[in-house]
């Protein structure tokens, strides 16, 4: 095997099995880096401290633009129905919304991608899920958002609170109730989702109310109090949360939900961790105590035979358990 099958073979390897990267591992199987990314990364991990596995996952927010798309923005489709809007000015700050048509006033389902905080796209597993939400009386959005390092994770999350912010302005013209709005992720995605569930700061800048934002789901996510999870001895992910958060204390603290737990937050809140993953377990439970502690009501449900991918791709699907869970969860709203 020469030395650029043998990187292929190795960050494939390592991107399906990271636990936060959205998507690769579909890719992966379809397709080969295109020769320009393989060079790309050989000459960034080439001779690095730590050895080529360690440096990918501090790779991915140094890749050029088109690299990273090669990576994490394929093998996803359009929904069925599904029409793209701008929220901003940047490529990225665009949405995907399938409307209920005999509805003025439904309730949306907004995803939000996983990716690392560097890669990812609103596509990517994202059809399944509208064709059962929207079947379940749901709306459906899926957004993208700026990436590490073009912006930081603070602007990440202003990004979905603007898109949050873009849905409610619209909302008559688009059959939208706009204060009906869940919040969906998956892995970075989750973090951003229960960011901006916690810190009212990024919907306030908005004009998003937080009792708009009816529940939140999150999608195994191991990022909840930063610091912790980068403090754990050999865990493999702790170079990627460097590249995108850095080391400063008080931005590790600012960027944790777990610590932003405090009232007012988001009233309810179904947290859906892969019962193997024992960091995502243990960091939604340190999330949903603090939660509790506050008022919200919040279940912790770990998902059986499952794994982190397997979780988002096979949300929507017949019979999965996690799609059953979430289907009682946004039923619990609309009752209440």
């Amino acid at each position: 095997m020469n030395k650029v099958s043998a990187m292929n073979k190795v960050l494939l390897i390592l991107l399906a099995s990271a636990a936060a990267i959205a998507g690769t591992a579909a890719f992966a199987q379809r397709e080969r880096l295109p020769a320009e990314c393989r060079q790309e990364l050989i000459q960034l991990c080439r001779g690095t401290q730590g050895g080529f596995r360690q440096c990918l996952m501090t790779a991915l927010p140094k890749l050029s633009d088109p690299c990273r798309k090669a990576i994490g923005s394929r093998g996803g489709e359009a929904p069925a129905g599904a029409v793209e809007y701008s929220y901003g000015r940047d490529p990225r700050q665009r949405l995907d919304l399938v409307r209920l048509a005999a509805s003025e006033h439904a309730p949306l389902l907004l995803f939000i991608h996983g990716g690392g905080w560097s890669i990812g796209d609103k596509r990517q597993s994202a059809a399944p899920k509208a064709e059962h939400f929207t079947a379940a009386g749901w709306a459906f959005g899926s957004v993208n958002y700026r990436l590490v390092p073009d912006v930081t994770v603070e602007q990440q999350a202003g990004d979905i609170a603007a898109a949050i912010g873009w849905a409610r302005a619209h909302a008559a013209g688009q059959g939208l109730d706009p204060n009906r709005i869940v919040l969906m992720g998956h892995s970075a995605g989750a973090h951003l989702a229960a960011l901006v569930g916690t810190d009212p700061r990024y919907l306030a800048a908005a004009g998003v109310p937080i009792s708009a934002i009816k529940g939140v789901v999150l999608l195994d996510g191991a990022g909840y109090d930063i610091a912790k999870q980068m403090s754990v001895s050999g865990n493999p992910v702790v170079a990627m949360y460097d590249a995108a958060f850095g080391h400063d204390p008080k931005r590790l603290a600012a960027l944790s939900p777990t610590l932003h737990a405090a009232a007012p937050n988001v009233a309810s809140w179904l947290i859906l961790p892969v019962v193997t993953r024992a960091d995502s377990v243990a960091q939604s439970n340190g999330l949903a105590s603090g939660l509790k502690a506050a008022g919200a009501k919040t279940m912790v449900v770990p998902v059986p035979d499952s794994s982190h991918m397997k979780l988002n791709r096979g949300l929507g699907a017949a019979g999965d358990f996690a799609t059953g869970e979430v289907d009682r969860f946004l039923a619990s709203l609309a009752s209440s």
